[in-house]
């Protein structure tokens, strides 16, 4: 791969890395407390399932990217990265998915199930929650133009082999 087809996809891995690594940090101080009928309750990333695989797989995203920045780029193994990208790209999608439908129920609530929205109660949750979806998403749109970057290296390489 030549000089100047390193660089785009070396921006758009440190792109990733930023928007993974925010968004890990975001969830992970995301927390706050409110006495609803003097009953102290608190939110925290760690009381949803969905948020807690959100934050793991943001973190394995950031250290796959991060493992990537230092891999040489002339190595073959360029089919096996752009399958791994591939996966990271989709593991984030279905996490930022899971986040945004347990974030809506969160701030809407469900009256069919009974379920109250807390995001009154808790707003500083419920914002740092946003802002890591936010971020989250980012870092899925970073991983779609890799993948479509490097599939366009890869389309053009084997059209100039034949």
């Amino acid at each position: 791969m030549s000089f100047s087809k390193r660089i785009p996809i070396f921006v758009l891995r440190l792109l990733a890395l930023a928007a993974t690594v925010s968004a890990t940090l975001i969830m992970v101080t995301s927390r706050d407390s409110a006495q609803v009928f003097n009953v102290k309750f608190e939110a925290k990333y760690t009381n949803s399932p969905t948020f807690t695989y959100f934050v793991l797989m943001n973190a394995i995203a950031s250290g796959y990217t991060l493992i990537l920045l230092f891999f040489p780029t002339n190595c073959s193994f360029g089919h096996l990265i752009l399958i791994f990208d591939l996966i990271v790209a989709l593991l984030l999608d279905s996490s930022i998915s899971a986040s945004i439908a347990i974030g809506q129920v969160g701030k809407k609530g469900n009256s069919h199930a009974g379920w109250l929205p807390i995001c009154r109660q808790v707003p500083r949750f419920c914002d740092h929650v946003t802002g890591a979806i936010i971020a989250g998403f980012v870092a899925a749109l970073v991983y779609f133009l890799i993948l479509v970057y490097s599939l366009h290296n890869l389309i053009n390489l084997f059209s100039l082999k034949n």
